[in-house]
């Protein structure tokens, strides 16, 4: 399961937990302007805007996971079974493959206007990247500097919601997800007031009462209900090193230990990896389960006009500042 979620101070940030009980290869990617992507039913793109972000490189091609590009639009595909829905070919549409939707996208666009109006015309097809490689079932969240949206190619069709709290997670439909806001609308970030009984002398005996209520399981429709209410309210400072920690900060109030989640036999889902990617200037900011320093990948840094994918391995051993 996964948390992704959106932040405005100074600059624009946007970022997800990956949770799941095992891991691949994954690597922080760059995909340089002149990389050629070859998509299986439609034309490649050799000259496109540059990307970075989490994927796992198969056949050098990069599955990406989430990831931004150079102009600012990020996108994230989080699981969710049960719901996604792809569909067989239709020859007036544009077929794209699921492994191929974040790349598509983030080739050709610069903005949510944009992407909306590229998908009156896609087809999220039924197509999988190789035997060994299936198409896995997910929703997307897509977003700019000024707003998001969320894509579910589901049995109806193909939706496109506005997404105005700029946090997704898994099941159910974000519909769902949204309208379910409604049942936690009496939480405050103020002390409670009694509205118990005027015949009582109730009083808060504790700071964070006007909370109360609030989900702390782990479930999908949970963390996205405790998710928006921390992003909703988060308070930063507009520096990078303060906007980056606060956004760690909400990302971690739907973190996953180790132990929490039983997955059967010894397995147990844990959050393999956090980012925070600064929108504006291109960095691509991570931790992991083993490594909660924060480790940041400039794409600027980099050749972009260049043709070849370039990879980093995550640094997942702890490190620890001693002061003595």
């Amino acid at each position: 399961m996964c948390t992704a979620v959106t932040y405005n101070t100074k600059n624009h940030y946007f970022g997800r937990n990956l949770d799941l009980e095992y891991s691949y290869k994954e690597t922080i990617t760059i995909t340089p302007r002149n990389y050629e992507f070859k998509f299986k039913k439609v034309g490649n793109i050799r000259n496109h805007y540059a990307i970075i972000g989490m994927a796992y490189v198969a056949n050098d091609y990069p599955l990406y996971y989430d990831a931004i590009n150079e102009k600012g639009l990020g996108m994230a595909g989080l699981n969710f079974p049960g719901n996604a829905d792809y569909k067989e070919i239709e020859n007036e549409k544009d077929n794209i493959a699921p492994f191929e939707f974040i790349p598509y996208v983030l080739s050709k666009c610069e903005n949510i206007t944009q992407v909306k109006e590229l998908l009156k015309n896609i087809n999220i097809a039924k197509i999988n990247f190789s035997e060994e490689l299936p198409a896995s079932p997910l929703h997307w969240i897509i977003a700019d500097k000024n707003e998001s949206i969320t894509v579910e190619s589901v049995k109806d069709s193909l939706k496109v919601y506005d997404n105005p709290v700029g946090v997704l997670t898994n099941n159910p439909t974000f519909d769902i997800h949204m309208f379910n806001l409604n049942n936690y609308m009496n939480l405050s970030i103020e002390p409670p007031q009694n509205n118990f009984s005027s015949q009582l002398n109730l009083n808060a005996y504790s700071r964070g009462m006007g909370a109360m209520g609030l989900p702390g399981d782990l479930s999908s429709a949970s963390r996205f209900v405790k998710a928006t209410f921390t992003k909703m309210n988060s308070k930063s400072g507009d520096s990078e090193e303060e906007s980056i920690s606060q956004f760690f900060h909400i990302l971690g109030s739907v973190y996953q230990q180790r132990g929490c989640v039983h997955m059967g036999d010894e397995k147990y889902e844990i959050t393999i990896y956090s980012s925070c990617c600064n929108m504006d200037k291109g960095i691509y900011y991570y931790t992991t389960y083993e490594n909660s320093q924060i480790t940041g990948v400039d794409m600027y840094k980099e050749n972009l006009e260049g043709n070849q994918l370039i990879n980093y391995d995550l640094i997942k051993g702890q490190r620890i500042c001693m002061q003595n």
